[in-house]
């Protein structure tokens, strides 16, 4: 019934759109050849990661086609765009390593490039070896995530602190973006073997929904008085955050975005509130309500971007910490702007799957078959995650004196370890498959993302340049 369906669809449309995003890739990469020719300089890294960002944009947008249009060339097209983006990508790492004289693992701007390099590998070698061929539908987003928030961070080369100056760092950080990228494909294999294994609609409905509440029930977190958000204050002349003491950043709190942040959390949290009304009630007509209020909150998530990008890009705001008006920037909130972003993706991805799920169920290897893939990846992550604790901890005694510290991040590093121990050892030993094998990958991932990025930019630490 999918097949024919498909086929009624008139091959001029896919055309259509093909051209027009063709012309808006060929349209950004000659106004960025201009810029270079015009400064001088025509290959750098910046230039090379615009490409880069270009065409993993360009596969996420082709991938969202299918899901809308249910055309299996968009696919095809969307693995393409991966590839090119993926040289542009190869070379912007070389680029660095060369212009750093070390591989590009001694910031959180350097190991989001390894982390985006390695998952975009990791996600062709999948499609090609083992034919999951619309992976890159969860995979791609977050590359384009990635390369996004790159843009954002301080990207200078700066000379290595002693703690970095060390063979072993290359050791460890190695192994540290093998895993993460192994973990986030299992992350892709986990949720696809949950469509495949027939899970309802309805309860991803309800999953995006809990986590975009929880996405702003964070940001909430900076809620201000009077209902201002407060971001931290940006010093544009030494591009850098402000700081009021070492270790204390200065927040300057921006008018009213926090009460529309607040409106968006209701919003994005009504899907969930009337699927339980409905799984309570056994009342159906309340899931038909949870998905028309799923594209409201769609549309307030986009309104909050727009105003964020808007008001927090620029502007002089006033602090409840010191006197006078600060400067802020988006450099200064780039893990807000990830959030923002990623509630986005995952909201059109679930619209994707509510539009698309027998198109997608037809591209996609057996529920049986995904499972042993999740198996075999995390079979992967968990010996790289072991060597690159046991390289971490090696590297800190020469450092430190100390094998271990129980530095924030060390511990959650911990943690991720012993969530995928769990997963092997009840995989192994007490037989789980199927949907709480698939739960405990996708926890895994949820985990190894608070590692990578929370810890750095919540608790600090020994690893604060991390």
């Amino acid at each position: 019934m999918a097949r024919e369906r498909v086929a009624t669809h008139p091959g001029a449309r896919g055309n259509t759109l093909l051209v027009l995003l063709s012309l808006t890739v060929v349209t950004l990469l000659f106004v960025a050849f201009l810029g270079n020719v015009k400064s001088g300089n025509l290959v750098s890294e910046a230039s090379l990661l615009y490409v880069t960002l270009i065409f993993y944009g360009a596969a996420t947008a082709l991938y969202l086609a299918f899901g809308v249009t249910g055309l299996e060339r968009y696919v095809r097209f969307a693995l393409g765009s991966t590839w090119l983006g993926f040289l542009a990508n190869t070379l912007a790492f070389a680029h660095r390593w060369w212009t750093a004289g070390h591989p590009p693992f001694s910031s959180i701007y350097e190991m989001l490039l390894s982390f985006v390099w390695t998952l975009a590998a990791l996600t062709l070698v999948a499609e090609r070896r083992f034919a999951v061929r619309v992976l890159g539908t969860v995979t791609m987003p977050l590359a384009v995530v990635g390369v996004v928030l790159m843009q954002l961070l301080p990207s200078e080369v700066r000379p290595l602190v002693p703690a970095l100056q060390s063979t072993w760092l290359h050791v460890h950080v190695t192994f540290a973006m093998l895993a993460y990228a192994a973990c986030a494909v299992s992350f892709a294999l986990a949720l696809m073997f949950l469509i495949q294994d027939r899970m309802h609609t309805d309860t991803f409905l309800a999953v995006t929904s809990a986590l975009s509440t929880g996405i702003y029930l964070g940001m909430l977190t900076r809620f201000a008085p009077a209902g201002g958000l407060r971001v931290i204050a940006w010093d544009f002349a030494e591009r850098r955050e402000v700081f009021l003491a070492p270790q204390a950043r200065l927040f300057v709190v921006i008018p009213d975005l926090g009460w529309l942040f607040l409106a968006v959390t209701v919003a994005v949290a009504a899907p969930l509130a009337l699927y339980v009304w409905s799984r309570w009630r056994k009342d159906e007509r309340a899931l038909n309500w949870a998905n028309s209020a799923f594209y409201l909150g769609l549309l307030f998530q986009a309104l909050a971007l727009t105003a964020f990008v808007l008001r927090a890009r620029g502007g002089n705001y006033a602090s409840l910490e010191a006197e006078g008006l600060y400067p802020t920037s988006l450099s200064a909130s780039p893990f807000l702007l990830a959030g923002l972003v990623g509630g986005i993706f995952a909201s059109v991805l679930y619209l994707m799957l509510y539009w698309r799920r027998h198109d997608l169920e037809r591209l996609l290897p057996s529920a049986d078959a995904l499972d042993r893939l999740t198996y075999k990846t995390i079979g992967i992550a968990f010996p790289l995650l072991t060597l690159m604790i046991a390289a971490g901890a090696y590297w800190a005694n020469r450092t430190w004196g100390a094998y271990w510290s129980w530095d924030q991040k060390e511990t959650w590093a911990a943690i991720t370890w012993l969530v995928y121990a769990g997963y092997l050892h009840m995989r192994i030993t007490r037989g789980w498959r199927g949907r709480r094998a698939a739960y405990f990958a996708i926890l895994g991932f949820a985990v190894v993302i608070f590692t990578f990025f929370g810890v750095t930019y919540l608790l600090g630490g020994l690893h604060a340049y991390a």
